[in-house]
């Protein structure tokens, strides 16, 4: 069998292209941007890549075309693909039909947390040699790859609410009948396909709907907008974060604490994670992975010995005390518990964000409004007013709790944090994507600042 993959070095669909290689199926596929790490990661696997989106790229006519959410009517590969008959599916079906079926699926579903915690749960499976298959929108640091097939029916998905495919709207996940699912967390995002938060509850829904009678929900006790989805109807069993699972504070951080479950301590956590959030996440994998038989304590070891996910509070390098971290938050309550986590650990250090609002919603200015109180742990802010945002950040330097600069071009704000960065700081680099190359460009500059003042 022969695929093609339009879109294919996104995280999902490159992640979706590896495995069906290793089911023995023949995968090519083209995107606009083909681009590092995603192309270097599927060429050194023998995938046929393609530069654009052109109809000639589908003359070796494959078997299947999967298309991507990123693709619209009035692509010209899309209307090929329609006036010609050929056979087309969505990632999302794909991956359930080929790679999911017989599976045991464990999905991860939520606003925040999805990557950490599907990398924590399938971290614990491995720990436990049940060897689990994965599909993560990020990659562990256990692992060093986003996707892998497994050795066991066991199978980890992070479960993305964003639509399937412009044929297909409803949210991915739906797709993938998990007997385990985690609901981590609700809140109104994705503006630029959700209506408002009730729309996005009506597809948790959808998914709550597909899970069995005697598979597991895990999900928080306090979160409104997802009790509110449960009172829809759910068939399930379910299990509560504040309810059966609780954890006990050892550190104030979260670099330490007890599991409880039913009021009884099953276990201890001592880790290089630090935060609320992130105790929340472990404590999620840790219920999720009981389902299938590990038991708590086990699981803790397990999350002791977990080494993070790139993108996801990454400590790059630590230049003459000058501390660079890379992070994917890119929604306000995100931002809010990474800085609150590092304020936490480092109670007296300045730490200073550096803010690129890139995600579709942040760009239409809805969580406008959230962008002040979610930095209050700052020490001070940078934001990115890039040419994509059609609204003015200026308005939140008035209303910002801490010291707050609007810059608009990447070379000044490095020119900025280099003039005045000292031992001690942590810049803490913000956004969902590349960031005009910020992060290493930073990094070049800071080494020869410090290779100059020891010359």
């Amino acid at each position: 069998m022969h695929i093609h993959i339009l879109g294919i070095c996104g995280t999902f669909m490159g992640s979706l292209a590896l495995l069906a290689r290793d089911i023995g199926i023949r995968v090519s596929g083209s995107d606009e941007h083909v681009y590092p790490p995603m192309s270097t990661q599927l060429k050194a696997q023998g995938i046929q890549l393609m530069q654009g989106y052109q109809v000639e790229h589908l003359d070796d006519e494959p078997d299947l075309v999967v298309i991507g959410n990123a693709m619209s009517r009035g692509n010209p590969v899309v209307e090929y693909v329609l006036n010609k008959g050929l056979a087309y599916t969505s990632g999302p079906q794909f991956f359930a039909e080929h790679i999911l079926k017989d599976k045991w699926v464990m999905a991860v579903a939520g606003t925040h947390g999805k990557t950490s915690t599907s990398s924590m749960l399938a971290w614990v499976l491995e720990h436990a040699g049940m060897s689990p298959g994965f599909l993560i929108g990020g990659i562990p640091a256990n692992f060093g790859i986003s996707a892998r097939m497994g050795e066991t029916p066991f199978f980890v998905v992070e479960a993305d609410e964003y639509d399937t495919a412009f044929f297909d709207k409803r949210s991915k996940f739906v797709h993938y009948h998990p007997r385990t699912a985690i609901l981590n967390n609700l809140e109104f995002d994705h503006a630029d396909i959700f209506e408002n938060l009730a729309a996005i509850q009506k597809q948790f829904h959808h998914l709550v709907r597909t899970i069995p009678g005697d598979g597991r929900i895990i999900s928080p006790a306090n979160s409104e907008a997802l009790n509110h989805v449960l009172e829809m109807g759910c068939w399930s069993e379910l299990e509560q974060l504040g309810g059966e699972w609780t954890t006990r504070l050892i550190n104030t951080d979260g670099s330490a604490f007890d599991v409880m479950y039913q009021e009884k301590v099953v276990g201890h956590i001592n880790w290089s994670l630090t935060g609320e959030h992130n105790v929340a996440n472990g404590l999620a994998a840790i219920a999720a992975a009981r389902h299938v038989g590990v038991l708590p304590g086990q699981a803790c070891e397990a999350l002791g010995q977990f080494k993070g996910v790139k993108r996801r509070m990454e400590l790059l390098a630590d230049i003459e005390g000058i501390k660079v971290y890379d992070d994917f938050a890119h929604h306000p309550t995100a931002i809010e518990t990474t800085l609150k986590g590092l304020r936490a650990r480092y109670q007296n250090d300045r730490i200073r964000a550096i803010i690129e609002p890139r995600s579709n919603t942040m760009k239409m200015g809805i969580h406008g409004n959230a962008l002040s109180d979610c930095v209050q742990n700052a020490s001070e802010v940078i934001w990115f007013q890039s040419g994509d945002i059609k609204w003015s950040l200026d308005e939140y330097i008035d209303k910002s709790p801490v010291p707050t600069r609007v810059m608009s071009s990447t070379e000044e704000i490095i020119d900025y944090l280099l003039q005045t960065s000292e031992s001690g700081d942590h810049l803490v680099i913000m956004s969902n994507g590349g960031f005009e190359g910020i992060h290493q460009r930073l990094l070049v500059e800071l080494n020869k600042s410090a290779a100059l003042e020891k010359g």
